[in-house]
């Protein structure tokens, strides 16, 4: 069957669909390969960001709270209440994970917080690139400069007498 396939195929011309060169054309330019390297990125962001929340920030607020472990702050709707977050949602009860939803909102404001000064500093330096530099003179342009010149370098003349 398979020589059979082979004749079919050598005997078709087989065309690339128009869609599949232009796929290929977009995926190759640099913008998606940026949005990639920013995606990747971004991950390892992400990890950084998630250790600073519970490692750093989340005892402070526990502190702050009377000694609360801010990560197991939730409160049970039905169920058996047991002495964490995770050990309450195997059992079967139903939570409202108040301190997973705080470490949420704690990510995304560092997160957004970075995010505002990245772009910020991107725009600094794509203004700074972009400065503008000072033109030469066109030829008509330095025509003009020198007939100016001359006109201030004659000597005034007197006013008609009538």
């Amino acid at each position: 069957m398979s020589d059979l396939a082979n004749k079919i195929t050598s005997q078709l011309p087989l065309k690339e669909p128009a869609w599949l060169a232009e796929f290929k054309k977009f995926i190759m330019r640099g913008n998606v390969i940026d949005l990639a390297v920013g995606l990747v990125i971004g991950a390892a962001f992400t990890a950084i960001v998630t250790s600073v929340v519970q490692d750093l920030i989340n005892p402070i607020v526990g502190i702050l709270l009377g000694g609360i472990d801010f990560s197991n702050l939730f409160i049970v709707l039905f169920g058996e209440r047991r002495p964490s977050l995770e050990a309450t949602r195997e059992g079967g009860a139903s939570v409202l994970a108040i301190g997973s939803f705080l470490n949420a909102v704690i990510k995304f404001v560092i997160v957004g917080f970075a995010v505002f000064w990245l772009v910020k500093l991107i725009n600094k330096l794509h203004r700074a690139e972009e400065a503008p530099k000072p033109k030469e003179p066109t030829p008509t342009e330095v025509l003009l400069m020198e007939i100016r010149d001359e006109l201030k370098a004659r000597p005034p003349t007197p006013p008609p007498t009538a």
